[in-house]
Parts: structure tokens; C-alpha cells; sequence
């Protein structure tokens, strides 16, 4: 089976990140497409981008960015598990993302975003497609927006709302699509 990294784009401490991505890791586990690696962030613990190198040529240099390489490459499709900061996207998730290239060239990712308030992260969601384009990855047409996240997270981790297993099930059906279409393209010669 394809493996399917959910990756929590959030590093500051007391956040609720790892909490969605358990909840969502299971939901897919559930699903039944996909083995299932969650990586964190905050414990991949990566520096500010220092490799001397464009990620295009893959001649890292630094043992940090070899381990983030060997992870991402176990990864055959991702979920991005990101809070909203600020209106967008975490710097430490186009961090990790511009550490490499070659890593996530026509793979499928997913966008789980979750906020505090009303829009459930959709402008930190319509900020990163343009990036996940450019970069070369196949993002879904649909995303997962989770509003009022303070309410849905305690002690017991996150309690999903009404609708949104069904609604990430939806999403995740979309990620074994394009892996399918992946696998069916002729090889390039």
C-alpha cells in the first residue's frame, strides 16, 4: 500500500496540531488505502533553509536535510496538518517544504487547515497552492477547513465535528485517485 505521511506544519508548544493529525491518521487507517506515518515538525526540529546548493540538485550537504530527505521520501502522499497564523501558513511548513524538490515532484498532497476563528484556515489554504503548484506536487481539489479549534481540543485530544470524518474520507478518496493515475502513467522514457 501507499504510504501516507500527515505532516503537522505547527512547532510552538501548547499548540493542537499533533491532536488533528492523530484524529485524521486514524480516520485514515480506518480508510483502509494508505499505510500511514505521521511526522511532526517540531520534532524533525529543521533549521532555517541552509543548504548551500539549490534543493533541485539534491546535493545536500547538511545530515539534518538527509534525514528530512529520507523521511519525505517514504512518503508516497501527504496531508498537511496546518494551523492559520497571521492569515497564512506556518513558516516552519515553507520551511520544510523549500528544503527540497526533487522529494515531492508529482506527489499528491492533502490540506487539512484548522483555526481558532470562523474560516477554519481557507486563507492559509488558498496562500500554499500557488507554492504546492509551482513546486510540482498534485494538490487535491478539495481541503479540509476545521473553524473554532479551541472548542474541539482538550485533555482527550480533538473531537471532530459532525460531518468531518465523512468530509476527510472524501479527501482522502481523492489522494488514492491520483496515486491510481500515478501508477497508470507511462513510465517516462
Amino acid at each position: 500500500m501507499p504510504r501516507l505521511q500527515f505532516i503537522v506544519a505547527s512547532t510552538r508548544p501548547g499548540r493542537v496540531g499533533p491532536a488533528v493529525a492523530a484524529w485524521a491518521a486514524e480516520e485514515a487507517r480506518r480508510h483502509g488505502s494508505f499505510d500511514i506515518e505521521t511526522v511532526d515538525l517540531a520534532e524533525i526540529g529543521l533549521p532555517f533553509f541552509d543548504e548551500p546548493e539549490h534543493p533541485s540538485e539534491a546535493a545536500y550537504v547538511h545530515q539534518h536535510t538527509k534525514d528530512w530527505s529520507a523521511t519525505v521520501s517514504r512518503g508516497d502522499a501527504y496531508v498537511f496538518v496546518m494551523p492559520m497564523y497571521n492569515g497564512t501558513f506556518t513558516a516552519p511548513l515553507k520551511n520544510a517544504i523549500d528544503f527540497l524538490y526533487q522529494e515531492w515532484q508529482d506527489k499528491p498532497v492533502a490540506l487539512l487547515s484548522y483555526t481558532a476563528g470562523p474560516s477554519g484556515g481557507v486563507p492559509a489554504v488558498e496562500a500554499i497552492r500557488p507554492i504546492l503548484t509551482r513546486i510540482g506536487f498534485r494538490a487535491t481539489e478539495r481541503s479540509i477547513s476545521v473553524p473554532g479549534i479551541a472548542e474541539l481540543t482538550g485533555p482527550d485530544g480533538f473531537r471532530a465535528p459532525d460531518g468531518l470524518a465523512v468530509e476527510l474520507a472524501g479527501v482522502l478518496d481523492e489522494v488514492a485517485k491520483l496515486l491510481a493515475d500515478t501508477d497508470a502513467a507511462p513510465a517516462q522514457v
